[in-house]
């Protein structure tokens, strides 16, 4: 097993989770936060930047998934790299994103 493969699986589940906000978003037609809005990471881009912009995130995460050694379904190691990448860009939004949208403190009815 090659280190740089699970690296790259990492970094596959980063991208491929990083994808579904930003295509779930555009596809909605809302308007969401992405590294082109001003400022960056805080405004809002157009549904139709968050769909390419997302897009892009699931090919490159694709690319480094299935291109990029030899990814296992049935091997512990190649997806528990995918998920751990996967679930710290989720942790991550949840918390960056959470701070604009109301997530970090939902209020208690």
């Amino acid at each position: 097993m090659n280190r740089l493969h699970l690296v790259s699986y990492f970094l596959g589940g980063l991208f491929l989770a990083n994808a579904i906000p930003h295509l779930v978003s555009g596809m909605m037609g809302r308007p969401f936060q992405s590294p082109f809005a001003k400022p960056s990471g805080e405004g809002l881009s157009s549904s139709t930047v968050n769909v390419l912009w997302g897009f892009f995130n699931a090919i490159v995460g694709y690319l480094l998934v299935v291109h990029v050694g030899n990814f296992e379904l049935r091997s512990i190691r190649d997806v528990l790299a995918l998920a751990v990448g996967a679930m710290l860009i989720g942790l991550f939004s949840a918390r960056h994103f959470g701070q604009f949208h109301g997530g970090n403190s939902p209020e208690r009815s």
